[in-house]
């Protein structure tokens, strides 16, 4: 694996160990900084690639609770 491989697995690594609650309040501050008026351009591209990550992740979180809800209903039912 190169290095930026191994980075890369690192940092999925990373994020998929952030719970739900603490991803989200890291996008929130995300988007805080990027509303600010003196956004730093350096760290634009990189903030954007982690929010991506984050909504991922988030929306990823809340399909399996749901999956999970869904699945604890259908057994009340049976």
């Amino acid at each position: 694996m190169t290095d930026s491989t191994n980075a890369n697995a690192n940092a999925n690594a990373a994020i998929d160990s952030l719970g739900y609650a603490a991803a989200l309040s890291e996008l929130e501050a995300i988007l805080a900084e990027l509303e600010r008026d003196n956004v730093d351009v350096d760290r634009l591209a990189s903030q954007v690639q982690r929010a991506s990550e984050l909504i991922r992740l988030c929306r990823e979180r809340i399909g399996n609770a749901k999956l999970q809800i869904e699945h604890v209903v259908a057994e009340l039912g049976a």
